[in-house]
């Protein structure tokens, strides 16, 4: 399949979209406008139900819904739009509005480290073992999830990218931090890339000093939203090639891929895909939020980790939406995502119980809702640090009040009279 991208600009050629009202129509384009759209003929011909519109999970998670912006944010959008208003007029309104979305969740600024007192734009060191590397070739997707949490990449707002390609500074950065043992590729898409340029990265990596990086990582929706990147593509050899050289020369490559739904798992282009990708050596570990409207009944989750195992990859994480964006519209309580959580976990052999979750990856660190219990009288959430800022608070417990409308780890206070939680006076 040869690959065509959807916009707002064109996005009525779509085959099906005459399954749209005018307003449903309008609806995507006023969105859009704020919140970044691009779909692809691959989601809409085969993933889509466009008899089931706009319920669709999939054209839910990639085709923006009037109902992803606050009221009063639409019709500031509709108006200026309705009245002609000029380009510049309309941006500087969504710039605004894209303001008020927390662009930039989990303290992600707090991240970026330094080298020679300059700043890496493009690199994120969070958690000590694992670094995280944006090349700005990469900062593109082949299709935007609607929840996506990195939507600022694709805004074109000034200063909202992470990005860089001094591929020299992150290595001479990595030299200095031998704590490091995996570099993870991420965007955007890396895999937006060409083979060549991901080559031309990757090879830098096995410079003497560079002995502690075991472990190459490539965060990728491709396998969901474009498989063909490893089946058709005029480079996809040369794709497979670049993993199969890594596994060659003594590390692993893991594709850590987001897959949210089992409708993603079902073509026989993504089944092809995964099989050609794990030919090479490398593994496959799989992750998605848990939303509203998408995937928030657990036999959906227990159908996509059956899927996944079956298909040899390994399911890795639940998250929680993150506190950005359109996270009003697909939001859960947290009671809510862990009962959905266990009540698949329950129904899966423990080759599926690789997965964790579900995990809020917030400003200190990804916090996992344990269960809610009841501690000397009192009900609480029980948490745990799966990563953390500080090394010394993974696998920590601990305890939050019981509140059955919480939905993030800033609506939660400390149980048992605590004034706050152990990590808040980590600076």
């Amino acid at each position: 399949m040869k690959y065509q991208s959807y916009q707002i600009r064109n996005y009525k050629t779509i085959e099906g979209i005459a399954n749209l009202s005018a307003a449903d129509r309008k609806a995507i384009e006023i969105t859009g406008l704020v919140l970044p759209f691009k779909a692809n003929n691959y989601v809409t011909d085969e993933l889509i139900d466009w008899g089931n519109i706009p319920e669709d999970p999939i054209f839910t998670l990639f085709f923006p819904r009037k109902e992803m912006l606050k009221s009063e944010h639409f019709e500031k959008v509709e108006q200026l739009v309705d009245a002609g208003a000029s380009d510049a007029q309309i941006k500087e309104t969504t710039d605004a509005i894209r303001l008020s979305l927390n662009p930039h969740p989990a303290g992600q600024n707090l991240n970026l480290p330094s080298i020679d007192n300059i700043k890496l734009n493009g690199v994120q060191h969070k958690y000590h073992e694992t670094v995280l590397f944006f090349p700005t070739q990469g900062q593109t997707c082949h299709a935007y999830c609607t929840f996506c949490f990195r939507w600022p990449q694709f805004s074109g707002m000034e200063g909202m990218k992470f990005a860089m390609k001094e591929m020299d500074l992150l290595v001479k950065y990595l030299k200095n931090h031998t704590e490091t043992t995996d570099l993870l590729f991420t965007g955007g898409d890396p895999l937006t890339m060409s083979a060549s340029r991901i080559a031309e990265y990757v090879d830098t990596l096995f410079d003497d000093g560079l002995e502690h990086i075991q472990t190459i990582r490539f965060g990728t929706k491709a396998l969901a939203s474009w498989p063909y990147r490893f089946l058709t593509d005029n480079d996809a050899d040369g794709l497979l090639r670049v993993f199969e050289s890594i596994v060659q020369r003594g590390k692993n490559v893991a594709i850590m891929a987001h897959f949210n739904h089992p409708v993603e798992l079902s073509t026989v282009a993504v089944q092809k895909a995964i099989g050609r990708v794990r030919s090479t050596g490398a593994q496959i570990r799989t992750q998605s939020p848990v939303f509203k409207y998408i995937n928030d009944k657990p036999e959906l989750w227990t159908e996509m980790w059956q899927k996944q195992v079956n298909l040899g990859c390994i399911p890795y994480y639940m998250f929680v939406a993150r506190d950005t964006g359109a996270r009003e519209f697909f939001e859960l309580p947290l009671e809510e995502c862990w009962n959905i959580f266990r009540n698949a976990y329950q129904k899966v052999s423990g080759i599926c119980r690789t997965v964790r979750g579900p995990s809020m990856s917030a400003t200190p660190g990804k916090i996992q809702v344990e269960g809610v219990s009841e501690v000397c009288g009192e009900k609480v959430f029980v948490l745990r640090f799966l990563q953390g800022r500080n090394p010394d608070w993974v696998a920590r417990p601990f305890f939050a009040k019981y509140d059955a409308k919480a939905t993030w780890i800033s609506d939660l206070q400390p149980a048992f009279g605590e004034e706050k939680f152990f990590f808040e006076d980590y600076s």
